[in-house]
């Protein structure tokens, strides 16, 4: 009985993804609201606070300044790819939709890889930024391994659970920028301890 209830263990322990064990004491409970749907949806994202320190404080104090609550997802990409933290969104789509920030920039802190789940800062072209130096606000999830971004872009996140969620976000339908035509928003987000998150594995 002992020895599968060890095997029971080892085998839970496996399922749980590599990257998901360095994550912090905090997650970041995020509510979506899709339109028509009287209650949000969940999503759960830990954060890499040791692999980069400065990108998950800085995401941390928008999330206190309530910086995301109301902003839309930007940008869709199906199985692929959806993006927020667009200050500008909150309004509809503009001319400069995906390209605004809170006002600053954060230096990169590239040592992670981009897989299944990942979340990352969104950044500009190494044209006009060569030292990579990532958005101050806006982030992307990755719904499917993307090693071509690895060394390209700060991964700061791993979301645990609610990837369903912005997996139909992804499916949308969008205008020619990739813009979806619902409007998705984050109703909010806050951060709990690790510990106390009721996450469904």
């Amino acid at each position: 009985m002992k020895t599968l209830a060890t095997a029971l263990f080892l085998a839970l322990l496996a399922a749980i993804p590599a990257r998901a064990a360095n994550l912090g004491p905090e997650v970041a409970v995020v509510q979506i609201q899709f339109p028509k749907e009287k209650l949000p949806r969940q999503v759960i994202i830990g954060l890499h606070d040791d692999s980069a320190p400065f990108t998950v404080e800085n995401f941390k104090k928008l999330i206190q300044k309530k910086f995301y609550n109301g902003l839309r997802f930007h940008r869709a990409f199906p199985g692929t790819l959806v993006q927020t933290g667009d200050p500008a969104s909150r309004w509809g789509q503009g001319d400069k939709t995906g390209t605004g920030g809170p006002g600053w920039t954060l230096p990169a802190e590239i040592r992670l890889k981009h897989a299944k789940g990942s979340i990352a800062m969104a950044r500009l072209p190494d044209k006009i930024n060569p030292a990579k130096n990532s958005n101050g606000s806006q982030f992307y999830v990755c719904l499917a391994p993307m090693p071509k971004l690895d060394g390209q872009y700060t991964v700061f996140g791993t979301v645990l659970e609610g990837l369903d969620v912005l997996e139909e976000i992804s499916k949308a339908p969008t205008n020619s920028d990739d813009f979806p035509l619902p409007k998705i928003r984050i109703k909010s987000i806050v951060l709990t301890p690790r510990d106390q998150a009721a996450i469904q594995r």
